[in-house]
This record gives structure tokens, C-alpha cells and sequence, in this order.
């Protein structure tokens, strides 16, 4: 594994946000949500397609804080215009588990 700098790192901005909407998404080429997550004042609501739905339903998503990368270009997902990358960990079987705080922080918060 190569290493990185502190400076590396620091240059991924990853922010808290907590999902405000969820929607399934049928046009993904693989089954995913289309989300839309609100990071506080500074940065404001933005949209990511997450491929988390052997885990979640829209429903059980709504009001969930997330991780996500909030400096990445935006990237075209079919019709679907994709603007932060939401964070999470493959479980055994390769499923997407979402990562997040295990105590309540205010949207857009930075990781550090």
C-alpha cells in the first residue's frame, strides 16, 4: 500500500450531511438510490447515486447522517447528475454498509 501526506488527505473534503430525500432509481445500470443530502448552510443540498439498496429502503434512509466526498467533480449517472460520493464499506457479501458518525453532528461538519 502506498502512503499518502497529511496534505493528501486533507484535501478530500468529507462532510456530514443528512439525506433529505430518497428515491429508487430503475435507469442505473446496477440497483442504486438517488439521493439528495443536505450539508448545512456553507455547502447546501446536493445529489449522489449510491448503490445501497440491498441494505436500505428510501424510507429507512430519510434523516440518516452520512459521510460523503463533497469535492469530486460532479459525474453523470445515466439521466442522473451525481454531485457528492456518499461513503460506506463492502460487508461480506460485497453489500454497501453507509458510514457515519455514532453520535449526532451537525451537517457539514469535516472529517478530520
Amino acid at each position: 500500500m502506498s502512503q499518502i501526506t497529511y496534505d493528501q488527505f486533507d484535501a478530500v473534503d468529507i462532510r456530514s450531511g443528512v439525506v433529505t430525500r430518497a428515491e429508487p432509481f430503475p435507469e442505473a445500470r446496477k440497483p442504486a438510490y438517488k439521493l439528495w443530502i443536505d450539508f448545512g448552510p456553507d455547502i447546501g443540498e446536493k445529489k449522489s447515486s449510491a448503490q445501497i439498496t440491498v441494505h436500505y429502503t428510501p424510507e429507512s434512509l430519510l434523516g440518516r447522517t452520512v459521510l460523503a466526498v463533497v469535492n469530486f467533480p460532479p459525474r453523470q449517472i445515466g439521466p442522473f447528475m451525481s454531485e457528492v460520493l456518499v461513503l460506506g464499506l463492502s460487508d461480506a457479501e460485497g453489500n454497501i454498509v453507509l458510514a457515519g458518525p455514532d453520535r449526532p453532528v451537525p451537517a457539514g461538519r469535516k472529517m478530520h
